[in-house]
C-alpha cells in the first residue's frame, strides 16, 4: 500500500518521466503519462520506442526502476498500447 494517493503521484511521476526522456530521445523515443491508478502508473511509449524489441526493459529496468528509487519501492508501470487509452484503467 502506497502512503500517498493517485493525484500525489502526479508531479513526481511526470518530474522523473523528464528525468528518462533525454535517453529516450537519443533512440528517437519518448513517454506519455495516461494516467496513475492506485499506485499503477501507465505509460504509452512513443516513437522509435513504441514496438520496440527492448520496450519492456526500457519499461522495468529503465522507468519503473527510477520511480521506484525515487518514490516507492511497490509502484508498477504499465504500457498503455496505442488506441488503447481510452481503456487505460482496464489493462
Amino acid at each position: 500500500m502506497l502512503p500517498f494517493d493517485d493525484e500525489e503521484l502526479k508531479t513526481p511521476v511526470e518530474n522523473i518521466l523528464e528525468k528518462v526522456r533525454p535517453q529516450l530521445a537519443l533512440d528517437g523515443g519518448d513517454v506519455t503519462l495516461i494516467g496513475i491508478n492506485k499506485g499503477k502508473v501507465y505509460v504509452r511509449l512513443e516513437g522509435a520506442c513504441n514496438g520496440c524489441t527492448s520496450s519492456v526493459t526500457t519499461l522495468k529496468y529503465g522507468i519503473e526502476r527510477a520511480l521506484k528509487i525515487e518514490l516507492h519501492p511497490d509502484i508498477e508501470i504499465v504500457n498503455v498500447p496505442h488506441g488503447m487509452e481510452k481503456q487505460w484503467k482496464n489493462l
